[in-house]
């Protein structure tokens, strides 16, 4: 039997992310495990059907569709878009209301004691309900659905790539976001609900496509069409548009985000529907608004808006400006690409201290929810008063409301402007720091410790048991570390302090997420002001070359943290020089046309493939021929419909009245049948069934000697679940092997050959985690005669720094 197939579920345990499968055998059993950033349980992880099953079913089912159901199928397509933008908006606003309120009360009534003097009490007031906020998010979150913690967008992310990470689109999900994060956000920890709303989003347009529910009587045929993960994806895809587009009332850079950051897969069609997403949520959040600003709200209400629209005044700059925004950009890309760094490092402590249970995932919230108190609640104590400007465009000082003139402990007609940062709500701090005309209105040291006191606070807040963002977090540094260096700048320059606070949040942006284009249009959406164009696009630009000589983005980063198989853009340069037949590992399980039962239920109940390949062999054929491919989900389905024949044969025509397309559709989250609850009686095992009107004709495959970057390319641009390698000569059997995701995974690539680490092993990316210790000692040792052998062992391959630069040009 030929070396071939590995299963497609990607199993391991808990250990390997520190202890990779690295083995000279050839025989090794593939696997990685989903292993996440909160210490939830190992879960296994499969990819999703994103090619399109052509077996006879998917035919006949739409040869039988007439005018009507391609209208239905159009016209449901059109009207879940319309539903995603609706429900998304009102979820993005109604989130924005419920923090605005619950904070604004908080610090209300902590005002309101700070000004009868009543220090003590007001901070125990501050302090108790930052705690109480955190710990019924951490609850809900740990106890009812671990999926949500976070921001959403790496698992949101790894799902567009095709990975079907257990739990991360459920009503639970859903509903402990939306929940949690208002309450975390309102808690006064440094975290943003831009990125939960993506998760939100793409939670919303799954469920939307799940094609309806029995259990809640929502069986309406016209839903049944999506139960697909090609259209569900497509869903999705306009759901994290929408999500970015609600939380920043930024329609354009929402769908360039879904474009840039999230999906691997696009098509003109998908970017007409994301646009009309989009803009359902840039409707429905201005009639919203107008609501709001009508003073039907509440007592607050006007404080977010999810709009940062404050600097659409005029500007000018001239060209002795571009070295400043040229260096602004320069150190945002140092200091986004030092905070990754960080961030990860926090993550994998805050990893290996959830891991020992909820109790201890809730207690690092809580810990974190007092040093934040402490720490926002003491610092203004340390900045000096000061005079309130003769000419400031609003109430100085400012007494319980938001504004620029926080009063805090200062006596009449003076401010705190530390307060007015820190002790404020992360809306309207980005307000404060982005408004013009304010020059004078922040002292130096108070700028530097707001920049220290976010930068860390961001770090440290980001990885408890809660649903949080970055995107907010980031924007505020970014903005704070930019107004500093526009102070320290003074006169110099034509640009006043607020442009330089867009200026650093952009820099700092780019350093950290490295996406520029929907970066760009989101802080111009942000502000209001199309003449902000050329000076954001270049701090963007050049951060993100800086932060990429570093690490990577912070989604890649945690994505990787998590164990999801991502298959990126580009192939690694060995990947050129290996064939697909030196990844490929066996053994191969694979089904006759017509096979027995009893054989069909030994392979699935003792391996976890998700593909076999079918072979038709004489006397059904002149020689061994590849049929097609079949789904496991498929077979469960024919062995539970006992559609068994007592001698093998063909099927027939009237296998059609038996079934129909639903029966093979994609089922809901944790909704497919498991071959364990199959039940046969011995003279059913010793039955057949005909494979051939269920196996999917026409899979992609392969030659063997192909190269394995090229198969990447075709893997990933294509969407692809399983990818059968077949034999460059004849003779042998007709399929070799099946390339999987995981297959393509420097991990398993090295466990394959593990010599390769060797010659280049600075050309392989792979995490300083992938290398066991005794590799590592090895290394240590290897001599040069060693390593003339190890040449002799690989004579294909080429270590990077030799290698011909054209061939890699893709």
């Amino acid at each position: 039997m030929p070396l071939a197939l590995r299963k497609d579920t990607l199993n391991g345990d808990p250990e390997s992310l520190h202890q990779p499968l690295l083995s000279s055998q050839r025989s090794i059993v593939n696997s990685t495990s989903q292993v996440a950033i909160v210490g939830s349980n190992v879960s296994p992880i499969e990819s999703l059907d994103y090619e399109i099953i052509e077996n006879e079913f998917f035919k006949q089912d739409w040869r039988s569709r007439g005018a009507s159901q391609i209208f239905q199928y159009i016209f449901m397509k059109w009207l879940l878009c319309f539903l995603i933008g609706f429900i998304v908006s009102l979820i993005a606003f109604c989130n924005n209301l419920a923090v605005e309120n619950l904070a604004g009360i908080k610090f209300v009534i902590t005002s309101n004691m700070m000004l009868e003097r009543r220090f003590l009490l007001a901070f125990a007031v501050f302090f108790a309900s930052n705690l109480g906020l955190t710990i019924f998010s951490a609850v809900i979150t740990a106890l009812i659905a671990p999926a949500a913690t976070g921001s959403g967008i790496p698992e949101v992310k790894a799902y567009l790539n095709g990975v079907d990470a257990p739990g991360i689109f459920t009503v639970r999900t859903l509903f402990v976001k939306i929940i949690g994060s208002i309450t975390a956000v309102s808690s006064s920890l440094l975290i943003g609900k831009a990125g939960p709303m993506v998760h939100t989003g793409a939670c919303v347009a799954s469920l939307l496509g799940q094609g309806g529910s029995k259990r809640y009587g929502l069986t309406w045929k016209w839903l049944r069409f999506f139960k697909n993960d090609r259209d569900r994806r497509d869903l999705v895809m306009c759901g994290s548009a929408a999500g970015i587009a609600a939380a920043f009332r930024a329609p354009v850079g929402g769908v360039l985000f879904a474009l840039e950051e999230m999906t691997s897969w696009w098509r003109s069609a998908l970017l007409w529907r994301a646009f009309f997403t989009t803009a359902i949520v840039a409707i429905v959040l201005r009639a919203m608004i107008d609501v709001c600003l009508s003073g039907k709200c509440g007592l607050f209400g006007k404080g977010g808006l999810i709009m940062f629209d404050v600097y659409s005044a005029s500007i000018s700059y001239h060209l002795a400006e571009v070295p400043l925004v040229f260096i602004l950009g320069v150190i945002g890309g140092i200091l986004g690409s030092l905070y990754n760094f960080m961030l990860s490092k926090v993550l994998r402590v805050y990893n290996f201290i959830n891991e020992k249970g909820t109790i201890c995932k809730i207690v690092l919230a809580c810990v974190i929810s007092i040093f934040t108190s402490f720490l926002l609640f003491g610092l203004p104590w340390f900045a000096s008063c000061q005079p309130c400007p003769l000419d400031a465009a609003e109430p100085c000082p400012t007494i319980g409301r938001s504004g620029n003139f926080k009063k805090f402990q200062c006596p009449p007609d003076h401010y705190n402007d530390l307060a007015s940062l820190i002790f404020n709500t992360n809306d309207d701090a980005i307000r404060n720091l982005f408004s013009r005309d304010t020059n004078e209105e922040f002292q130096y040291s108070s700028m530097f410790i707001f920049f220290i006191t976010c930068f860390f606070l961001s770090i440290f807040s980001y990885g408890v048991v809660a649903p949080a963002g970055l995107f907010v977090p980031v924007i505020v540094t970014g903005a704070s570390y930019g107004r500093f260096v526009g102070m320290l700048v003074g006169k110099r320059t034509n640009l006043h302090h607020g442009l330089y606070a867009v200026l650093g949040a952009a820099s700092f942006l780019g350093g950290s997420m490295r996406t520029t284009v929907s970066l760009c249009v989101i802080m111009l959406e942000l502000t209001n002001n199309l003449l902000l164009l050329p000076l954001i696009m270049m701090v963007l630009l050049v951060s993100k070359t800086v932060a990429d000589a570093f690490n990577a983005n912070i989604y890649d980063l945690i994505m990787k943290a998590k164990g999801f198989p991502y298959l990126e853009t580009h192939a690694e340069p060995y990947m050129r020089q290996l064939t697909v037949g030196d990844v490929v590992t066996g053994p191969l399980q694979m089904f006759n046309g017509i096979e027995k039962v009893r054989n069909i239920m030994f392979i699935l109940k003792t391996t976890r493939h998700n593909g076999f390949p079918v072979i038709d062999e004489p006397p059904l054929s002149e020689a061994p021929v590849l049929s097609g491919l079949i789904l496991r989900d498929h077979l469960v389905t024919l062995l539970k419909n006992k559609v068994f024949f007592p001698t093998p044969r063909a099927i027939g025509d009237d296998v059609f009245k038996k079934f129909t397309s639903d029966d093979f559709a994609k089922k809901g989250s944790n909704k497919g049948e498991k071959i364990e609850d199959i039940q046969l009686t011995e003279e059913e095992m010793e039955m057949f069934i005909d494979l051939h009107p269920f196996t999917n004709t026409s899979p992609y495959t392969v030659v063997e000697t192909m190269s394995l970057g090229k198969a990447l390319t075709l893997f990933r641009e294509v969407g692809l679940r399983h990818l059968l390698v077949i034999p460059k000569i004849t003779g042998r059997s007709p399929v070799v092997g099946i390339l999987t995701r995981h297959d393509f995974m420097p991990e398993h690539i090295l466990g394959v050959h593990p010599l390769l680490i060797f010659l280049c092993g600075q050309g392989l990316h792979i995490h300083e985690y992938t290398v066991p210790s005794f590799m590592k000692v090895l290394m240590g040792r290897i001599t040069f005669g060693t390593y003339e052998n190890l040449a002799m062992l690989y004579p294909q391959v080429t270590c990077p720094s030799i290698i011909d630069p054209h061939m890699y040009s893709g």
